[in-house]
C-alpha cells in the first residue's frame, strides 16, 4: 500500500507543479483530424494540437498535457497527467485501490469534496472515476480521474482544473482521457 500512497502524494505534486508553469459523457470520441496522438509502449492517447506535451517524468508522470497560458495572470495551467503504478508485487484489485485512494484523497486533499464516485464499462474493459474538489495552496481546485488496473499495472489518469475553470475545459479533456487506450 506504500506505493498507493506515493501515488496520490505524485498527483498531488504535480497538480502544484502545474500551478507553476507559465509558458465524458462517452467513452466514444470524435477526436478532430488535427489532434495529436502521443503512442507509446503500453498506451496511446490523443490531445489537441494547440495543447503543450511534457513528457519529462515530471514527478513519476509518464506525460502531462497542459492548456496554454490565457494571459500573464494565468498561473495555473489545466492539465491531465498520467501516472503508471506496478502493482505485480500486491495483490491489489480495482476495488481495493479504489477504496484506498478515495480514503487519500479525503485524508491529502484539504476540504476535499468528492462529488462522483462510480464504475463505468468501456467495451470489455471498466475503469473506476472519482470526480472531486479541494484546496491546493491557493488554488481551488476540480479533479476527474480514471482509475484502471490492467495486468497488474495501475493506470491513473487525472485531469485538475482551477474550479471556475472545470465546466470551459471538461469537454476538451474528457476526449483527450477517453481516447486513451491501454495496449
Amino acid at each position: 500500500m506504500k506505493h498507493t500512497k506515493l501515488f496520490l502524494i505524485i498527483s498531488l505534486l504535480i497538480t502544484t507543479m502545474a500551478c507553476g508553469q507559465t509558458k465524458q459523457k462517452s467513452v466514444q470520441n470524435d477526436i478532430p483530424d488535427s489532434w495529436k496522438m502521443l503512442d507509446e509502449t503500453s498506451y496511446t492517447i490523443q490531445y489537441p494540437d494547440s495543447f503543450e506535451l511534457n513528457k519529462s517524468g515530471l514527478m513519476g508522470t509518464s506525460f502531462l498535457i497542459l492548456s496554454k497560458q490565457v494571459s500573464p495572470q494565468d498561473m495555473f495551467r489545466e492539465n491531465v497527467n498520467l501516472v503508471i503504478e506496478d502493482l505485480s508485487a500486491q495483490n491489489v484489485g480495482l476495488d481495493q485501490y479504489v477504496k484506498i485512494s478515495e480514503g487519500q484523497i479525503k485524508t491529502m486533499i484539504t476540504n476535499a469534496n468528492i462529488l462522483e464516485n462510480k464504475r463505468i464499462k468501456d467495451g470489455d474493459s471498466e475503469f473506476h472515476k472519482f470526480v472531486y474538489t479541494g484546496t491546493q495552496g491557493q488554488y481551488n481546485l476540480k479533479f476527474e480521474q480514471y482509475f484502471r488496473i490492467i495486468k497488474k499495472k495501475a493506470y491513473v489518469l487525472t485531469l485538475t482544473c482551477e474550479v471556475d475553470q472545470f465546466d470551459k475545459y471538461k469537454e476538451v479533456f474528457e476526449k483527450v482521457m477517453n481516447s486513451f487506450k491501454v495496449k
